[in-house]
């Protein structure tokens, strides 16, 4: 009889051990948690963005992403499409239009423009708009390194693994029409992912696409508000689209979000003007032809304007907002 006791107790206590055991290892089941310094899915940057554009107010200009380059000393696997796509989604999100292109395709349209402008493309020849959408400002740049790091704190019973990415972006955003580069630097973005185990399972973490695309997310939103507060200096300018009588066609619409009344300085592009040192283009000889005033919008791309001062407008004018 005390022997079959003695056993009873010995399976009871062994029952409650394992019992206690596997409570324990549910309660420490393999976790994963993640989030992107200053930025994004913890801090709630996202929301931001939708919701505040990156605090963006300026006319919904169409922005040229080129595809961004893989100079990372080991390649890493897809990381410069990544950029490309994750920008393009930051872009819209601020308030802009994107449009993702080559470099080849870029050099192309930019060309076009360069022909239309000085009158050597005649008619019947493709136009600048054919197959491409006007483009306003260019975005490129290059994943320039990526690494990550991983940081392990064991005890007995549990296991703690934070995986840190860290990517340096280089880029740069120019004025299309004047070739002119409005912002060039280079920014970095990090991102953590922390994973736990218990009795050295769950621990254990494979290649993840989701570090290497939380940190470029950080560093290119990063980028993109820096970009952002330099569009927003920079005054409305559109182009005149056509003339009929004392009325104006000119490229703005709802999309420039001007309201009626608004002044515009009309300038006639002239000449390419080359530093004599470097052969690099700093800009263009302008004319002013003169003043015309918004008088309403037609569509969200197409405004009517009068004139207010001088004569002698043309397709293809430039218009500046005046202050």
């Amino acid at each position: 009889m005390a022997k079959r006791l003695a056993s009873y107790l010995k399976a009871s206590v062994f029952l409650s051990v394992t019992l206690a055991l596997y409570l324990l290892a549910a309660g420490c089941a393999p976790t994963t948690t993640a989030s992107v310094k200053e930025d994004v899915s913890i801090t709630g940057q996202t929301k931001e963005l939708e919701a505040e554009g990156v605090n963006y107010r300026g006319p919904d200009y169409n922005v040229a992403i080129i595809a961004f380059k893989n100079k990372t000393p080991s390649k890493v696997l897809g990381v410069g499409r990544a950029a490309t796509d994750i920008l393009r989604t930051i872009v819209k999100k601020s308030g802009l239009e994107p449009v993702v292109l080559t470099e080849g395709e870029m050099g192309e349209q930019e060309r076009l423009i360069e022909l239309q402008q000085t009158v050597a493309l005649k008619a019947g020849k493709k136009d600048v708009a054919a197959g491409f959408e006007s483009v306003d400002y260019r975005i490129s740049g290059s994943v320039t390194a990526y690494s990550e790091v991983e940081e392990s704190i064991n005890t007995i019973l549990t296991q703690s693994k934070t995986t840190i990415a860290r990517v340096q972006v280089d880029y740069a955003l120019v004025d299309v029409q004047t070739g002119k580069s409005l912002l060039a630097e280079s920014g970095m973005g990090e991102y953590r992912k922390k994973t736990g185990g218990f009795l050295g399972l769950g621990s254990r973490t494979s290649f993840d696409a989701g570090l290497r695309d939380g940190a470029l997310r950080d560093a290119l939103t990063k980028a993109m508000t820096k970009m952002a507060e330099k569009l927003n200096a920079v005054p409305f300018r559109g182009r005149v689209l056509a003339v009929e009588g004392a009325t104006l066609y000119v490229r703005a619409g709802t999309r420039s979000r001007l309201d009626p009344g608004t002044v515009f300085s009309v300038y006639r592009p002239g000449k390419k003007l080359v530093d004599p040192d470097t052969g690099r283009v700093i800009g263009r000889l302008q004319k002013k032809v003169g003043e015309i005033v918004l008088t309403s919008h037609q569509d969200d791309k197409i405004s009517l304007a009068s004139v207010k001062a001088g004569a002698g407008f043309k397709p293809g004018d430039v218009i500046k907002q005046s202050y």
